[in-house]
């Protein structure tokens, strides 16, 4: 297996950016110049400053520009031996009528997905598209100066929040045009719970003896706790849970203490919802990613350019499992990386997870697709040397395992290093060690922990983490980020790089306005009716944030969808249509990328980054 990075040596072009870095801290030295819209631009200039560049100029002011740019970012970073990176960040393709949060998530799938639960499209509360397309904009920066540093050009980086959104639908559009229909029917319902008095809660078990255990104990009827384990065990995949309407009654008769006791018999986690106030009263300000160089220096030997892609030549070993970790790598992959996934003896079970597109589970896909696969027992000696044999060889290995697991069996950083000190050594967890007594790392549980369950639905509505997996590709995001910052920092120091990244992490970051509100006194939470897309006669249409307010006054239920969104902008008002029917993607003009098949048959959305 031909990696750039062996156990000694790292690969290093004629381009020299070698020199002393604080510890963590790639972007050391560098510096930014950074104008456009505050919502597009407020995670790039925050990220970029946690990894050590310095702002030359910053203008996210109004400067009453009205040209076809007015609503894009535009960021330029070099420095220190690195010619200046370029980015180009938006909202969508000119004329797309894709223009700010509301219309992105409209037009992409996203409060189609979000509003399953409840029966109809619904607008998250938070900017995640936006959130997500600030962090695809660092990753473009700094696969830009890696590719750079190993001998390729100063590229100019695209971004758009409606790729950004086609990322995180791209499981459900995965399934949406799938060979067979879901394991489960989507159907309104879900989670939180309510005791009798009063406390709203998240449920969370990977095990089905676990949850009939701790219904069990709460002596609900064993035809309801049979019924609700499919729908409970598949609602990441489908962003809504139908439950027996008995499970909810059952949780209404009994005390949270009641509860609690119950879950703690039983094996299953409970988790209060806690309140953006809550989450903003304990929040430590720390970074959503920590970078830490590992063991004695490596020497450095020159190598030919990589060809294409910024990562062209990389080996990534990703040991993942769900969304967090092989989404990251998937990243990587389209950045050019190698990836080959370790999976466990017959092959990852959730390749047979339905629906599926030639055989193979089209949400499995969505994640998966081009990796190189190889088997492992990672339990047995045999296998844990032949993993060790494979990182010798990589330049990163990437997994989200539980937490202790890798040290357990001599897989953590420390171990690998001492066979590959040139590797970048990747985690993406929960909790990243930061909150005390934390319950299970899994995406529901820590939008129940945090408040993102609040944050995510406005003041007119009850606090409900959201069932699609927010978290979980936020996490994965970050995730790529981090490996990416990693990769850096061992072209400027010459050491291999520890990175964790967390779900944590990643609330964090989406909840950063809303926190920082919520710190000030301020209602942290968004006004009622916020983000409601308006009923046609024969669909929906979802007004800008900045005219819903006045779009608020027009009764359009008699309409159609075209007439109604005339009627708006016949008064200066503007609109898109939302999209209900994720297979119309395909064919939506609106789109800045099309959206192709892979081999299997299976919706591939476009890669979420340009290079030019």
């Amino acid at each position: 297996m031909a990696s750039p990075a062996t156990a000694h040596t790292v690969v290093r072009s004629p381009l020299d950016v070698r020199v002393p870095t604080e510890d963590g801290r790639p972007l050391d030295a560098l510096r930014f110049d950074l104008a456009g819209p505050p919502d597009l631009t407020r995670v790039v200039a925050d990220h970029l400053r946690r990894l050590g560049a310095r702002a030359q100029h910053v203008d996210t002011g109004d400067t009453g520009d009205t040209s076809d740019d007015a609503d894009a970012g535009e960021i330029a970073l070099g420095g220190a031996g690195f010619a200046p990176v370029t980015a180009r960040t938006a909202w969508g393709a000119r004329g797309s009528g894709i223009e700010d949060e509301a219309t992105a998530q409209a037009a992409t799938g996203v409060m189609a997905v979000h509003g399953r639960r409840h029966g109809a499209p619904r607008g998250l509360g938070v900017d995640l598209l936006a959130t997500a397309t600030g962090v695809l904009t660092v990753q473009g920066l700094l696969a830009g100066l890696v590719g750079q540093a190993r001998g390729g050009p100063a590229p100019r980086v695209g971004t758009t929040a409606d790729r950004a959104g086609l990322l995180a639908v791209s499981q459900y559009l995965a399934a949406a045009g799938a060979d067979e229909p879901e394991a489960v029917e989507p159907a309104p319902g879900g989670p939180p719970f309510t005791s009798s008095d009063g406390v709203l809660f998240e449920l969370e078990t990977l095990d089905p003896g676990d949850w009939a255990a701790f219904w069990r104990a709460l002596d609900a009827p064993a035809d309801a706790i049979r019924a609700g384990w499919r729908p409970f065990q598949f609602r990441y995949a489908t962003a809504c849970a139908p439950f027996p309407v008995a499970l909810h009654e059952v949780t209404r008769g009994r005390t949270w203490e009641h509860v609690r006791q119950a879950a703690a018999v039983s094996g299953a986690e409970v988790c209060r919802l806690r309140t953006l106030a809550e989450r903003a009263g304990e929040d430590d300000g720390a970074a959503p990613w920590t970078l830490t160089t590992l063991g004695a220096g490596v020497t450095a030997t020159a190598g030919p350019p990589p060809a294409g892609r910024p990562l062209s030549g990389l080996t990534v070993l990703e040991a993942g499992r769900r969304i967090q970790a092989p989404l990251a790598a998937h990243l990587l992959g389209l950045l050019g990386a190698r990836v080959i996934r370790v999976e466990p003896p017959g092959g990852d079970p959730l390749r047979g997870m339905p629906p599926a597109c030639d055989g193979v589970s089209a949400r499995w896909l969505a994640l998966n697709r081009g990796k190189e696969a190889v088997e492992i027992d990672i339990k047995s000696p045999d296998g844990r040397r032949a993993l060790r044999a494979l990182a010798s060889d990589a330049d990163v290995f990437l997994h989200n395992w539980a937490p202790g697991k890798a040290a357990a069996l001599e897989l953590d950083a420390e171990h690998l290093a001492a066979a590959n000190p040139a590797l970048v050594y990747a985690y993406t967890g929960g909790w990243a060690d930061r909150i005390d007594g934390a319950p299970m790392g899994t995406d529901f549980m820590v939008q129940a922990r945090t408040g993102v369950g609040e944050a995510v639905h406005p003041a007119d509505e009850p606090p409900v983490p959201s069932l699609m997996t927010l978290l979980d590709v936020l996490g994965g995001l970050h995730g790529t980020e981090a490996v990416l910052a990693g990769l850096l920092l061992r072209e400027r120091t010459g050491h291999g790089v520890r990175v964790d990244s967390s779900l944590l992490g990643a609330a964090d970051t989406l909840l950063a306005p809303a926190l920082r509100r919520a710190a000030l006194g301020e209602d942290p939470r968004r006004p009622g009716g916020f983000r409601h897309p308006l009923r046609t006669s024969d669909g929906w249409i979802a007004p800008s944030d900045a005219s819903a307010p006045a779009s608020a006054a027009y009764d359009v239920r008699g309409m159609c969808t075209e007439d109604a969104l005339d009627q708006l902008r016949s008064h200066g008002l503007t609109a898109t249509p939302v999209t209900t029917d994720l297979s119309g993607l395909h064919h939506d003009p609106r789109l800045s990328g099309p959206i192709g098949r892979d081999a299997h048959g299976a919706p591939a959305v476009p890669d979420p980054w340009s290079f030019a």
